[in-house]
């Protein structure tokens, strides 16, 4: 089908390059002129505004925004549901807040477009992998969806899911951001351990690898940590600081809200806030994974020095 992709950044792009992979005719849109020639030279159809976007895209269109959440989604659901006719369907990618993503519904359906919100996970790594993919909206909306959402997974037949309403593809990501924190510091700690017993001399990047091959704890993650302490088990050049990108926050406001104990979550989340103050391994492993699984930029030990 005919898909109009808004963003072509790290995860955009790669999006864009998948759906072409799959048979897909994508008609692209970016600010930024070198992300619409880098992918126009493999395909894309590269718009130079949205309004040529919405022009190129045959009726009823279907427009995906693969944009940072906030203010410049929320700026991009009001532009484009101004732009697009009624029957045109409208994605929202980002990482928004649920409930954010139930107004942008709200609005959309107000001016007669279907909405989608689609909680979008695999980082650096779903282009060659495929997309982990939770997605909210009517029946209708997401069943028209289905062959991009089949492109962009692992399999057809796995690795999304129609969650629920509006709201309910961003509440589910967010969910799963809160997990993945809790995992990483499992891990982060559990090196940490291995590596202060000294007197074993305990070879990290080892037992990571042995690790990975039936026990109970392998997992993505722990393939992920295995290769960084393959390359270098000391991270004496990785600064200790590991970055929140609000869906962790988001979680462990929910459950006070709902009055659900997740302190494991929770406390995941406070460590993040603490290693901006504190020299810790664990944090140096944290940092790493988060670059290894989505691109996230580190900071080195010497710019931490220079704040």
């Amino acid at each position: 089908m005919q898909v109009g992709l808004v963003g072509l950044g790290r995860m955009g792009g790669n999006m864009a390059e998948r759906l072409l992979r799959g048979g897909h005719e994508v008609v692209g849109y970016d600010r930024d002129t070198h992300a619409r020639e880098a992918l126009a030279a493999q395909g894309v159809a590269a718009a130079v505004s949205p309004e040529d976007l919405v022009a190129r895209l045959g009726e009823p269109r279907t427009l995906w925004l693969m944009l940072p959440a906030g203010d410049v989604t929320a700026a991009a659901v009001d532009q484009f549901s101004r732009l697009l006719s009624a029957g045109d369907l409208l994605v929202d990618g980002a990482n928004s807040h649920y409930k954010d993503s139930m107004r942008y519904g709200e609005s959309a359906t107000a001016r007669g477009l279907e909405f989608v919100d689609a909680g979008v996970s695999g980082g650096i790594w779903g282009l060659e992998n495929g997309y982990g993919l939770m997605v909210g909206g009517s029946p209708a909306a997401v069943a028209r969806l289905r062959p991009v959402l089949e492109t962009l997974a692992p399999a057809p037949d796995r690795g999304w899911v129609h969650v629920g309403p509006v709201g309910a593809g961003h509440y589910a990501k967010m969910v799963h951001n809160g997990i993945e924190y809790a995992l990483m510091q499992a891990y982060g700690e559990g090196f940490e351990l291995l590596r202060r017993k000294t007197e074993f001399h305990i070879d990290l990047a080892a037992v990571a690898e042995a690790w990975r091959h039936g026990t109970v704890i392998r997992g993505w993650l722990l393939d992920l940590a295995a290769e960084v302490l393959r390359r270098d088990q000391h991270l004496e050049a990785v600064a200790p600081y590991v970055a929140e990108s609000g869906e962790g926050r988001w979680t462990a406001l929910e459950a006070i809200e709902l009055g659900v104990p997740a302190p494991t979550i929770t406390l995941a989340l406070q460590e993040r806030f603490r290693s901006a103050d504190e020299v810790r391994y664990d944090y140096r492993l944290l940092a790493m994974l988060r670059n290894a699984f989505g691109g996230h930029p580190i900071r080195s030990a010497e710019e931490a020095h220079d704040g």
